[in-house]
């Protein structure tokens, strides 16, 4: 599995946070897995990276940008422009 520092902010109902999830595992890309659900901290997080909204998936790289409800498309186009894939 590549390893990538790459953090998902989500929760298991949300379906496009389950497409993004089986998209990397896909691709064979770790992420780690924030359950805003479980994690109050990591909700107020989301919050404040999408400027007040609440939406997820917000998936964060390394290079300190992210993406908030990608299309599977942008998520890949991100992964291949960090030489992630």
């Amino acid at each position: 599995m590549a390893k990538a520092d790459i953090t998902m902010y989500g929760a298991d109902w949300c379906g496009d946070c389950r497409r993004s999830k089986r998209l990397l595992e896909e691709l064979d890309v770790q992420v780690n897995h924030i359950d805003v659900e479980a994690d109050k901290s990591a909700a107020a997080k989301v919050i404040e990276i999408n400027g007040g909204a609440q939406s997820i998936p917000v998936i964060v790289f390394s290079d300190g940008t992210h993406l908030t409800e990608p299309s599977d498309n942008d998520l890949k186009a991100k992964l291949q422009a960090l030489k992630i894939i």
